[in-house]
């Protein structure tokens, strides 16, 4: 009984070890005949349209992170190509999402712009970076009434002369005080 047991597990071992070499083998060809056919694949993608950026290219491009266009990729809000496991997206379609990307200076409310500087609104941190001071200041101030603010929506809103008045009535206030005090 033995020397069946040996004589079967020797003639599985052969078995085995000829279909372990003819499977090297074959996978060999098949790798060989796959780089070659993907080199080629990817050549003549490359030359029929240079117009196709990877996801890396078109975080760098849009001076987003990676992680921003798999997300709009995700959203369906910037078309792209899965090509085995690389995403290629055309140049086209980036531009595309840029144009429709959100963007506060494009906030509407009803209709209308929100922050139409042209017509004097802007938002709390226009209005901070034109005073040189942080948006909590600007917060704080319309909160407690010192400066004239617009709910319109979620956004604040706030007039041009409403930010002159404030200047001229608190803020040079305070920096005269500080300079009669130093």
């Amino acid at each position: 009984m033995s020397k069946n047991k040996d004589a079967t597990v020797e003639t599985v071992v052969e078995t085995t070890q000829s279909q372990v070499v003819e499977l090297t083998a074959d996978l060999a060809d098949l790798q060989n005949s796959t780089t070659d056919s993907s080199n080629l694949d990817t050549a003549n993608v490359e030359c029929k349209d240079p117009k196709v950026v990877s996801i890396t290219e078109a975080a760098r491009l849009n001076n987003v992170t990676r992680q921003a266009i798999y997300v709009a990729i995700k959203l369906n809000k910037l078309r792209a190509r899965k090509e085995t496991t690389r995403w290629t997206i055309h140049l086209d379609d980036l531009e595309a999402y840029r144009r429709q990307k959100y963007s506060r200076a494009k906030s509407t409310f009803h209709g209308e712009l929100l922050f139409d500087n042209n017509q004097g609104y802007h938002s709390v941190s226009q209005v901070a970076s034109m005073l040189n001071v942080p948006a909590q200041k600007i917060y704080y101030a319309t909160r407690i009434g010192l400066l004239k603010a617009i709910r319109k929506g979620s956004a604040w809103v706030i007039h041009i002369e409403d930010v002159k008045g404030y200047r001229e009535n608190y803020l040079k206030k305070k920096n005269s005080k500080r300079k009669n005090a130093g």
